[in-house]
């Protein structure tokens, strides 16, 4: 599998502030998500083998596209990839320029590099920002920095789980074999 670090233990001390520490959980759980999909085809990651209407592409592509309009909702400019109810269902499936699991690893690495850049930006973590109008989020909320790096974790982590089990229900592989399997380069 191609693409970014699959961290499973963070070291507070090695990112530093409170930022870092934040960003350290949160690509932790990139990881966790990005090592499912290890050693897999695309048509093995295509699959929904689960009870489940996910499969690990879906997973992946969702969670790329629910980080990239989280810190474009905290930048407050519009979404690049405008998403409701009429097309929510195309973040979890193939579409022209993210139909492959290279092309949503590629996409996901930029989207990483974007929170981190933005975050690092900021002189802390108190700043705020407007959540917007959405039936599941009450009218006028606003949130601070901490609450978008937390709610990523949250999600990355929440989906990680589903993850971990479609896996397991492709080929039996748990994620400590995974773990195993990428560090060796197998």
């Amino acid at each position: 599998m191609e693409g970014g670090p699959m961290p499973t233990l963070v070291n507070q001390e090695a990112h530093g502030d409170e930022a870092g520490a934040l960003l350290g959980f949160l690509d932790a759980q990139r990881g966790a998500v990005r090592r499912t999909l290890h050693g897999l085809t695309d048509e093995q990651a295509a699959l929904k083998p689960s009870a489940s209407e996910l499969s690990l592409f879906g997973v992946l592509k969702h969670v790329a596209e629910v980080e990239l309009g989280w810190v474009e909702d905290a930048k407050q400019v519009p979404h690049s990839i405008p998403r409701d109810h009429s097309n929510y269902h195309l973040s979890f499936e193939p579409e022209e320029g993210r139909a492959t699991v290279k092309d949503v690893l590629a996409f996901w690495d930029e989207a990483a590099a974007e929170t981190e850049k933005f975050i690092r930006s900021l002189p802390d973590l108190n700043g705020t920002f407007p959540l917007p109008p959405a039936p599941w989020f009450p009218k006028g909320s606003v949130r601070s920095m901490r609450f978008l790096l937390l709610t990523l974790i949250q999600e990355f982590a929440r989906h990680a789980g589903h993850a971990d089990i479609v896996r397991e229900t492709i080929d039996g592989k748990t994620a400590f074999e995974l773990i195993d399997a990428a560090a060796a380069g197998r």
